[in-house]
């Protein structure tokens, strides 16, 4: 019994006599009394073992400390002889006799094991708990940080094992080449799953001065500098860093260091628009061996759907999505795997897929926990949704608060996308000069970094704040800028998106002709893409050029405004839908227009006042629904108040999942 509450887990009857210290003979009676009087339970196969865990716990507790670590002892020379041997137990049973050595010994072949099996989350677990119990010595405890340092840059960072590395880093005592290989860890760490992107740059640019004479090492330091993502460096460096580190891994000639190069080469030239870099996707290795030619091929495939969701070629994104993100479960790439998942909702925001999106966002802000920079995509794709629906403040949480990325140190297209919404918020609340200010900080962060591709969900925005607070010559400069970025890259989004800020410019300076055009070949090519809202955004805005031209065409923009309001209807955007429809009535031919009086609504919401209920339970306030309907703030207040009466509901958060208003009885 003693034995079976040491071993824990059932045992064979062998092996319960041999750490009992009994003879075969003497422990077969033993067990055959045991399992008459109930001590121990047959659980099949040969094993026996108590019935309840509980019950082993307890009969654990209540032997003496030297009989224990007699029994603990005996188990783990025991266990070590099974085949494949269980070292995490045999690490267990060491430890609790007192076997340091031996102990150390066993958590390394353990973590080893799960870190090649691609379980790197309970590789972390073992190595983090195993350096956090006591003084453990130099040599070993080197080897252990090595190997946890590798398993978390692949696996999901926690906080221990941030606070170990950085501990390591700082001991001058460690040999040099020792310190740059878990300083190029703490690097990766930092940038990639905590988001600390300036320090974690700065790690990595010392890990190369100290990698010198390990040329792995140093091409793995090196390829992670080309990493286009991060501020600071312009592309210029990028570029220079991934050419340094091709040359060492084509020298050195290591798998997973060149797999690991080929993702991130992949990544800078997709990322810029290169056509050079699609036949490289097509090169990753996806069944190279060692598992970690696998995970660095994942996080490739991942990074590369990434970027093609930011430049625009939204069906190849998703099929690399569906491979890299399946390759990253199987490899055990965790990391590759969440940032696949975050991807995968930009993609569904930009394609229209609307439906279900806000809550799936919002679970993956839930599970990242007390880890929001693995949550970042899904934080830009709930506050774009909130926008859209008129939810304003939900916008600005979800875009600037306390656990919204750094805009001036987080990932440079996400930083300008998060902009160009606050840009549009700014400007829809009249405040001008908000938005030309937050224009030309976006705009500086962008020009720092040089890849244009990404201004794509900037630009636009950011040209019509500026002019409209009478920069006329800047916005014209950013307009040439962005062109001139373009030229000979391959990136749709952005080519639809310059002919917007074209237009923007345009009208905003008072050419509506010219507008019309441009904002035309935009929509035609949002339609392409397909990005359906951005489609009915400049559909709607060149119905609007038209309009104020007067010309021939008014009729079909007309049309075109009421299809742009129904598009919005349909993807849930709210306060686009409202908007374009109050644009539209001022607009609607004189036999459709109502005539005096007040149409016989009775108890049900007249279309006016379903979409200011509607604005209201996403969070506007009166001014705010005022502003974007036309209105004057006191018929906002007269149409909630009418709205809250109808409806009986409490609160404006309750005129929610409003039916829509039936014909008046009447003739308008």
């Amino acid at each position: 019994m003693h034995a079976a509450a040491v071993l824990g887990d059932p045992a064979t009857a062998g092996e319960l006599a041999e750490v009992a210290g009994l003879d075969p003979d003497a422990g077969r009676t033993a067990l055959q009394a045991a399992l008459r009087t109930a001590a121990l339970h047959d659980h099949g196969d040969g094993r026996y073992g108590f019935q309840a865990p509980l019950a082993a716990a307890a009969v654990r507790a209540h032997l003496a400390g030297p009989y224990r670590e007699e029994l603990h002892g005996r188990a783990a020379d025991r266990l070590v002889r099974r085949q494949p041997v269980p070292w995490e137990r045999v690490a267990g049973h060491r430890r609790a006799c007192g076997r340091e050595r031996g102990w150390l010994h066993a958590v390394e072949r353990a973590a080893q094991r799960h870190a090649d099996r691609g379980d790197l989350e309970r590789a972390v677990a073992l190595l983090e708990s195993a350096l956090a119990t006591g003084p453990v010595p130099e040599h070993a405890r080197s080897r252990l940080v090595t190997l946890l340092a590798r398993s978390a840059v692949m696996g999901l960072r926690s906080d221990r094992t941030l606070a170990v590395l950085q501990h390591i880093v700082a001991d001058h005592g460690l040999a040099p080449a020792l310190r740059g290989e878990i300083r190029l860890d703490l690097g990766l760490l930092l940038c990639n799953q905590i988001g600390r992107c300036t320090d974690g740059l700065a790690e990595l640019e010392r890990a190369v001065g100290e990698l010198q004479e390990q040329p792995v090492l140093l091409a793995r330091a090196m390829s992670a500098l080309s990493m286009p993502y991060w501020p600071g460096a312009p592309l210029a460096e990028n570029v220079a860093w991934i050419e340094r580190a091709l040359v060492v891994s084509e020298q050195v000639g290591d798998p997973v260091v060149r797999a690991a190069v080929a993702a991130n080469r992949v990544s800078v030239l997709l990322n810029i628009g290169d056509p050079a870099a699609w036949p490289l996707v097509d090169a990753l290795p996806r069944d190279g061996e060692p598992v970690a030619v696998r995970q660095q091929a994942a996080r490739g495939l991942c990074n590369a759907a990434d970027a093609a969701v930011w430049i625009g070629h939204y069906d190849r994104s998703r099929a690399l999505l569906g491979e890299g993100v399946a390759l990253a479960a199987r490899s055990g790439a965790s990391y590759a795997e969440q940032t696949g998942r975050g991807c995968t909702l930009v993609l569904d925001w930009a394609t229209g897929r609307w439906a279900g999106l806000a809550g799936r966002a919002g679970a993956l802000v839930a599970e990242a926990g007390d880890m929001p920079f693995i949550a970042s995509d899904a934080r830009l794709v709930l506050g774009l949704l909130a926008l859209a629906r008129g939810a304003w403040a939900e916008t600005e949480e979800y875009l600037s608060g306390p656990d919204a990325p750094d805009r001036d140190h987080g990932p440079v297209p996400l930083s300008a996308a998060a902009s160009g919404a606050l840009i549009r918020l700014a400007l829809a609340r009249e405040d001008t000069a908000g938005a030309a200010a937050e224009a030309s900080l976006a705009w500086d962060r962008l020009r720092a970094k040089g890849v244009w591709a990404w201004a794509a969900e900037l630009a636009p925005w950011a040209v019509e704040a500026t002019a409209r607070a009478g920069s006329v010559a800047a916005a014209r400069e950013m307009t040439a800028e962005f062109a001139t970025g373009l030229d000979g890259r391959d990136a749709p989004s952005a080519d639809a998106a310059l002919h917007w800020t074209r237009a923007a410019l345009a009208e905003a300076t008072g050419d509506p002709k010219t507008a019309r055009t441009h904002y035309e070949r935009a929509a035609a090519g949002y339609r392409a893409l397909p990005r359906p809202y951005h489609a009915a955004l400049t559909a709607a805005a060149a119905a609007r050029c038209t309009l104020e031209v007067g010309d021939a065409g008014t009729a079909g923009a007309v049309e075109a405004l009421a299809d742009s309001a129904a598009a919005f209807e349909a993807l849930g955007a709210t306060w686009d839908a409202a908007r374009t429809r109050a644009e539209l009535r001022g607009h609607r031919p004189p036999e459709d227009r109502r005539g005096p009086g007040r149409p016989a609504y009775g108890d049900l919401l007249s279309p006016r006042e379903e979409e200011v209920a509607r604005l209201a339970a996403a969070g506007m306030t009166n001014r705010e629904i005022a502003t974007a309907l036309h209105l004057s703030p006191r018929t906002v207040e007269q149409h909630v108040a009418r709205a809250l009466q109808k409806t009986g509901a409490r609160s404006r958060q309750q005129l929610t999942a409003l039916p829509r208003a039936a014909a008046p009885t009447e003739p308008d």
